[in-house]
């Protein structure tokens, strides 16, 4: 684990904390689904928005809840830090950890169907969950978009999460995906 890395939890943690009280809690995972689907305009009770509520579940109750050290049924930035640690070493559990989760909000967030995340389509997911400004939402898609092809594909959004999560590139454009990280 790297200091750029704890930097990146950091950010993460203060989007996932959307009531701002410095834990993170169920009803804060469920928060950030619920966010977001209002935002999309879906139904809440669509098979998209069933699957991302029952992914973001499992996000909580596999990843963040065992890093509950104290277990108050809430995980402050310390003990987030720790877990992530602890459990997000090893790139090859991607797809046990963090692909679930990120496939269901391709699938929201890809809204037209097209097989592409736009970058509208991107700003309004970012700034709905995570709360990252919108100028600094088109600066990380531009970067993020390295073939400039105008959109990511569910390969290059799950390359984006992978390197945000488990990467150490202090220039790695994905370091800024919830936002700017700075030292």
């Amino acid at each position: 684990m790297t200091a750029l890395q704890d930097l990146k939890y950091g950010q993460w943690f203060r989007g996932a904390d959307v009531d701002g009280d410095g834990f993170i809690t169920q009803q804060d995972v469920r928060a950030m689904s619920e966010r977001y689907i209002a935002a999309r305009d879906t139904a809440p009770d669509s098979a998209t928005a069933r699957r991302l509520i029952e992914g973001m579940d499992g996000f909580w109750t596999n990843v963040i809840a065992p890093m509950d050290q104290d277990g108050d049924g809430k995980v402050d930035l310390r003990e987030m830090t720790e877990g992530f640690r602890s459990v997000l070493t090893d790139p090859a559990h991607y797809p046990q950890q963090i692909a679930p989760v990120t496939n269901c909000f391709f699938d929201l967030v890809d809204l037209n169907a097209d097989g592409k995340i736009d970058q509208a389509e991107f700003q309004q997911m970012f700034d709905s969950v995570a709360g990252v400004p919108g100028e600094d939402c088109a600066t990380v898609f531009a970067a993020l978009d390295r073939d400039g092809s105008g959109g990511l594909d569910r390969a290059e959004f799950h390359q984006v999460l992978t390197e945000f999560f488990y990467g150490n590139d202090p220039d790695a454009p994905a370091n800024h995906l919830f936002g700017r990280v700075t030292a």
